[in-house]
């Protein structure tokens, strides 16, 4: 039975708490006024709430949603919420997933209140399910699943009771204690409310509480051949730890009768002897009664946020893993260099309501470019270079420049950036058939160079195939900073990098997985996984200026001109760096659907 954090006071907000917290009179969705009306009606004291993800792997994006919801209402309400990992489907669940969990949430800036796991309280589950028994609301059912499908109706005609649904309140006792004792074979037995098979909810026709699944569990080992099912353990879980709104997505909303008929008919606040042993055993447990409130999921375009795909990606190779950059698991966004910031922000501008809709995916790109443009210092970068040679400059010419770390946030100080004769610049700044309204470097032209001066392109030189190798460029010395020619007007500014200091850098070209808006939709005959983008990733040899090239692992700059970029947190290196893209600095994919 795990007891970690149990002595920890309620939630100590962080940065990112503090500042839900001085937005609480800002919030006005549904959910915040329903709470406001429970606090002022004096239904509660103290708002509780919890983030019960099931740890059968990493959290996505849409968890992002449930996680700021729950962790920021109960800070805004100076409560606690705690992080309950839903562990009662063994053999897919794996300690693995439970650490990258608690790795997320805390990324994303919040810290729970206590740790739990529903298989804390397997035995007031077991206990309670005695309860019903006796209470004649549950019963033992021989029926196997299919015929138990097939008893069960459809949702035009109602369900037909089980041959099996009038067993004496002994009968199920024993056989239940039998299932406990391990006495039957996988799936001969399930124990299941007695509720109403003729109900026009289909979670009511007598649902099922236990089922028997002789398998390991990661905390309880081989105790336990029978395990709960989610919706009764889930409810039950809630009214154990005292929640009082329990948030959960629009897909819940017909289970509701279910969750507040397993917490009426259990009543665990009137009946401490079947949790009295978890506070001899170190659990702050306070039972209550809860109140599900459903809201919308976080749909987003390009995108896919089922579990059971997000493997399939895994584990088939077409991905490097759940860390993926490409991917739209939390630690794929944190690999690719996405801000907890940025993910905030989404979720506060889409709000909470009970409509589902989908939202574009380039409303999650402007808030992280929102976010970084205002922490991400600029630094030079060259992604596909062009070697450009000043050939009025001696040929050992080399001076030190200074530079702004940030155009508009003179507290991020300034930098040192070596300058010399031979310079790369990205081959796309030079055209030597420019098109209508190019203003940057053509033969005879003059572009001006970052922060040096204003240079003509006097010649091109190219290999045997024709291919332009090098420009010969001379620098107007009058144009240089501080000079009077400095003012001299040319229309176009481009970046560079010293040839001579650069540093060869891996870069790695992200974009999005899928090519479409709507993946999943096969109504155009190809299945989702033919959707996926072939260029979503790309890997370029770069050159860096420097001060880029030091940067600690998740180091997040914005590579001038070109968009912004993060030090890769596994594979970066100081000599050897690794950049990743997180996003353009201008949403390319709206010019290109138009």
């Amino acid at each position: 039975m795990s007891t970690e954090n149990a002595a920890i006071e309620p939630i100590v907000s962080s940065a990112a708490a503090q500042a839900e917290g001085q937005r609480a009179d800002v919030q006005r969705d549904f959910i915040r006024q329903i709470i406001r009306e429970d606090l002022a009606s004096g239904k509660h004291h103290a708002i509780r709430t919890r983030f019960p993800p099931e740890p059968n792997g990493y959290l996505h994006i849409g968890h992002a949603k449930a996680i700021c919801l729950n962790f920021g209402i109960a800070s805004e309400f100076i409560g606690w919420c705690n992080l309950r990992l839903d562990d009662t489907n063994p053999g897919k669940e794996d300690p693995e997933f439970v650490e990258g969990i608690k790795d997320d949430v805390r990324w994303l800036g919040y810290e729970w209140h206590d740790l739990r796991h529903a298989s804390d309280y397997f035995e007031v589950f077991y206990d309670a399910a005695i309860k019903l028994i006796q209470d004649g609301v549950a019963y033992v059912d021989d029926l196997n699943a299919e015929d138990m499908r097939a008893y069960r109706g459809t949702l035009t005609e109602p369900g037909r009771n089980s041959p099996f649904r009038e067993r004496s309140v002994e009968e199920n006792l024993d056989l239940f204690r039998r299932m406990r004792a391990g006495e039957f074979d996988d799936g001969a037995k399930t124990l299941r409310a007695k509720i109403d098979m003729t109900s026009g909810n289909m979670n009511m026709r007598d649902p099922a509480i236990y089922r028997i699944r002789k398998i390991a569990h990661q905390n309880t080992g081989d105790a336990w051949p029978i395990y709960p099912m989610y919706d009764y353990a889930h409810c039950l879980s809630d009214a154990l730890e005292g929640i009082t709104h329990s948030l959960c997505t629009l897909e819940f909303e017909d289970h509701r009768p279910l969750y507040d008929w397993f917490v009426d008919k259990v009543d665990l606040v009137n009946h401490p002897e079947l949790w009295q042993h978890l506070r001899e055993g170190g659990f702050r447990t306070e039972p209550a009664k809860p109140r599900q409130i459903e809201f919308s999921r976080l749909n987003l375009s390009y995108s896919i946020t089922s579990k059971r795909k997000l493997a399939q990606l895994v584990n088939e190779n077409l991905v490097d893993g759940w860390d993926d950059p490409r991917m739209n698991t939390l630690r794929g966004l944190r690999r690719r260099g996405f801000t907890p910031a940025g993910l905030r922000l989404l979720i506060e501008r889409l709000g909470v309501s009970k409509q589902n809709s989908i939202i574009d995916y380039s409303i999650l790109e402007n808030c992280i470019r929102e976010d970084l443009d205002a922490t991400a210092p600029r630094r030079m970068a060259v992604l596909d270079p062009l070697k450009l040679v000043i050939t009025n400059l001696p040929a050992d010419h080399q001076e030190t420049l200074v530079f702004s770390n940030h155009p508009k946030d003179e507290s991020f100080g300034t930098r040192e950036v070596p300058f010399s004769r031979e310079l790369w610049i990205e081959r796309e700044d030079f055209a030597e058939v420019p098109p209508k309204g190019f203003h940057r470097l053509k033969p005879e032209g003059e572009v001006r160079l970052r922060g040096v001066g204003i240079v003509k392109c006097d010649e091109m030189v190219k290999d045997a195939d024709g291919n332009i190798t090098e420009l010969r460029c001379t620098l107007d010395l009058e144009s240089r900073q501080g000079l009077p020619g400095a003012d001299r007007k040319v229309k176009g500014t481009i970046h560079w990098v010293s040839a001579k200091h650069g540093v060869s850098t891996e870069v790695r070209v992200y974009d999005r997985l899928f090519n479409v808006p709507a993946p999943d939709d096969e109504s155009d005959g190809k299945s989702w996984i033919e959707h996926i983008n072939p260029e979503a990733k790309r890997i370029v040899r770069a050159w860096l200026e420097p001060a880029a090239a030091n940067a600690a692992p998740e180091q997040r700059y914005q590579f001038e001109r070109l968009g912004y970029f993060v030090a890769d947190r596994l594979d970066h290196r100081a000599e050897a760096p690794v950049f990743n893209r997180t996003v353009t600095l201008r949403d390319a994919w709206t010019k290109q659907a138009g």
